[in-house]
């Protein structure tokens, strides 16, 4: 259990990062984040395949954010983890799910000033690390 909390910290480290490096854009000039490490609908890189069960669907209504990643949940494969970041790298919720869940499912209040853009991240054991860009 260990080892997997230290690559989700990791992991959001890496993703703010990339976001602070690029002064706010979490997308890279040359076209969308770095091939191997975070996958979008548009940059599915080898996990072409898996874009639907993947790739975090997000709904917005008033200042509620609702994340869904519809992906079955099983001991052997499951999404480990939801995050709502902002444009400026700072986490502004998070949730972690375990196998034994029915769904992926998380909702977060905005803040009030916490922007106009904003980025869901939904962790697969098994396919990586997937990011929705989506603007309020």
């Amino acid at each position: 259990m260990k080892t997997r909390r230290q690559f989700l910290k990791g992991s959001l480290i890496a993703a703010g990062a990339v976001a602070l490096s690029n002064s706010g854009q979490v997308f890279a000039s040359a076209g969308g984040y770095p091939t191997g490490v975070f996958y979008t609908q548009a940059n599915s890189g080898r996990w072409a395949k898996k874009v639907g069960s993947h790739a975090p669907k997000v709904s917005v209504k008033g200042s509620t954010v609702t994340i869904l990643t519809a992906h079955p949940m099983s001991e052997k494969h499951y999404i480990v983890r939801h995050t709502l970041v902002s444009a400026d790298g700072k986490v502004l919720g998070e949730k972690t799910f375990y196998p034994t869940d029915k769904t992926a499912l998380s909702t977060y209040q905005l803040p009030q000033n916490a922007g106009t853009r904003f980025y869901a991240t939904s962790f697969c054991n098994l396919h990586d690390f997937w990011i929705t860009e989506f603007t309020v």
